[in-house]
């Protein structure tokens, strides 16, 4: 079976199995259904539902889809905007793709379209780090009101190592007044030539991320756990957490942000005190001194396994949810 073969029924399983929007690029079913030659209003026959077969050199159906519509297959992306183009919901995530089998407007919508509709439930509390307060950490940092004062403390830092290895600083950029603040591990190297962070190719994917829920870098701020870069990207060592930990408490305390997006699994480890995996920590609300805390990928974890995005998709959603109103 050829790689266009096996997405044609690939996407018929799904619009099949009640699936509505395609989350591995912004067109819906019936676009890529047109794309490989099928009628997008035709009742397929049944197919067997298999198990995807091992992606093959030439003929995985995600190469078909790639060359077919000239896309990259990466998270959900505000595309160009058509002739007329939707205002985005309010109340609620902006959905990734058009949504499919929409009711005509003179006809009832039906069972599918209703549950659609219905309101998302919300994710279980997770883990609990300090207590909501006005003052999250009362040490010698408090000293400094403002990001950028803060920032230049962070330029001066010798309280580890990693100050004499760095090119530069890197202790965060994006708006003093963000909702959304996220927390990744450490520079890298891209990071540590510029001093600002998520600028390498993670950083494009990210800001793919954010656009997805309608946000853009000048919207959120955006920040690492270490602010100097490990020599070689190596991991973190507990002295280095222990003397940058205080510099990301303090950024948080000085926003005051109504959620935080943890990348990694060092990001999340760190802010929430555990060892669980991230597989443990996702799909739920963690709190990080009463703040909303949700863990997802590492956007680097992404570019090595594209398999993630969906479910970062997920996790980037119940963030928005939370912004809006309408999540725990």
């Amino acid at each position: 079976m050829d790689g266009k073969e096996r997405l044609r029924r690939y996407l018929e399983q799904r619009r099949e199995t009640g699936e509505r929007e395609l989350v591995l690029d912004a067109m819906t079913v019936d676009d890529v259904m047109r794309i490989v030659g099928a009628q997008a209003g035709a009742q397929p026959a049944p197919v067997p539902v298999e198990p995807d077969p091992a992606p093959e050199a030439s003929g995985d159906w995600r190469t078909v889809l790639s060359a077919a519509a000239e896309r990259d297959v990466a998270i959900p992306r505000t595309a160009e905007p058509a002739a007329v183009t939707p205002p985005p919901r309010r109340g609620g995530p902006p959905a990734p793709e058009t949504a499919l089998h929409e009711a005509p407007p003179h006809e009832p919508p039906s069972a599918e379209t209703s549950a659609a509709q219905a309101p998302a439930p919300l994710w279980p509390a997770g883990i609990s780090v300090g207590e909501a307060s006005s003052e999250l950490f009362g040490g010698p940092l408090s000293a400094y009101q403002s990001l950028d004062a803060l920032a230049g403390a962070i330029a001066k830092c010798t309280s580890c190592s990693l100050y004499s290895t760095a090119t530069n600083p890197v202790p965060g950029e994006g708006s003093p007044v963000a909702q959304l603040v996220c927390v990744g591990e450490a520079p890298g190297a891209t990071e540590d030539a510029t001093g600002r962070p998520f600028v390498g190719q993670a950083g494009k994917l990210l800001d793919k991320i954010l656009a997805a829920i309608q946000l853009g870098r000048e919207d959120v701020f955006i920040c690492n756990v270490l602010k100097h870069r490990p020599p070689g990207n190596r991991n973190p060592l507990p002295d280095e957490v222990t003397a940058c930990s205080p510099y990301l408490v303090r950024q948080l305390e000085l926003i005051r942000p109504r959620a935080i997006l943890a990348f990694g699994t060092f990001a999340a480890q760190t802010l929430l005190q555990t060892p669980l995996t991230i597989g443990k920590l996702r799909g739920a609300v963690h709190r990080y001194y009463g703040v909303p805390l949700i863990v997802t990928y590492h956007p680097a974890a992404l570019l090595r396994n594209p398999a993630w995005k969906r479910p970062t998709w997920e996790d980037v959603q119940y963030a928005r949810r939370i912004l809006d109103g309408t999540g725990r």
